[in-house]
């Protein structure tokens, strides 16, 4: 099992009045090689789930174990090299650095990993010729659209090639086509092994994913696996 929650609680201001349960009570198994849709509307626990299966943040209380590891029992640094080396993040915002040229944004992580700089430049050419981006390497965010943004994104989160991409609304800044475009390279890269775990408030976006997880107020509502629908 790649990732097992078990009585996941995530509770803001425990104990008085105004207490928050953005979690309360998750369980949850997500095997290698499965591409999960976790879908909820705004305010239902799904980012917070995210951050959670992320190592962005930690539980209230309840277990959480990756690839085997209590990941509760990590230390900051051990949390940080999981994040850097086991997970890829896709976020709706890109989180690009505008300063830096798409190659540059692509090698942040691979630095982080201690990564050489020749192996670097490599790692971030293939990454961005796999997205389609190699005459765009030297260019700065402002100077690209929103999908090319985007799959500087996806080429920074497949660059250090983890085992598991997290992308939270990637299409949600995106027009519909390009949105397709690339939940049709997420599909690619699970048809080649990663694990995708795909966080989103559209059904349509969901019916792409061979299973769905439907969150609200904080507890799994459903489960189940699906056809893949056509994009």
């Amino acid at each position: 099992m790649l990732i097992h929650l078990e009585n996941i609680y995530k509770i803001y201001g425990e104990g008085l009045e105004s207490e928050v349960r953005a979690l309360d009570g998750v369980s949850l198994d997500i095997d290698n090689g499965e591409f999960v849709a976790i879908v909820g509307s705004s305010g239902s626990g799904k980012s917070t789930l995210m951050n959670i299966l992320g190592c962005l943040d930690s539980a209230t209380r309840g277990e959480y174990y990756l690839a085997g590891e209590d990941v509760r029992s990590l230390t900051d640094r051990e949390l940080s090299q999981i994040r850097n080396k086991q997970i890829g993040f896709i976020f709706q915002g890109f989180n690009l650095i505008p300063a830096l040229s798409a190659q540059e944004n692509v090698e942040l992580p691979l630095i982080y990993q201690g990564i050489s700089a020749s192996k670097r430049k490599s790692f971030a050419e293939e990454a961005l010729e796999r997205v389609g981006l190699s005459d765009r390497k030297k260019h700065r965010p402002f100077e690209m659209s929103g999908g090319q943004q985007q799959r500087v994104a996806i080429a920074r989160a497949i660059s250090t090639k983890p085992p598991i991409i997290m992308a939270d609304e990637p299409t949600g800044a995106l027009d519909s086509k390009t949105g397709q475009e690339v939940i049709a390279f997420l599909r690619q890269l699970n048809k080649e092994g990663s694990t995708v775990i795909l966080i989103t408030h559209d059904n349509g976006i969901a019916a792409t994913a061979n299973r769905i997880v439907r969150i609200s107020d904080g507890k799994i509502i459903e489960d189940r696996l699906q056809e893949v629908s056509a994009l």
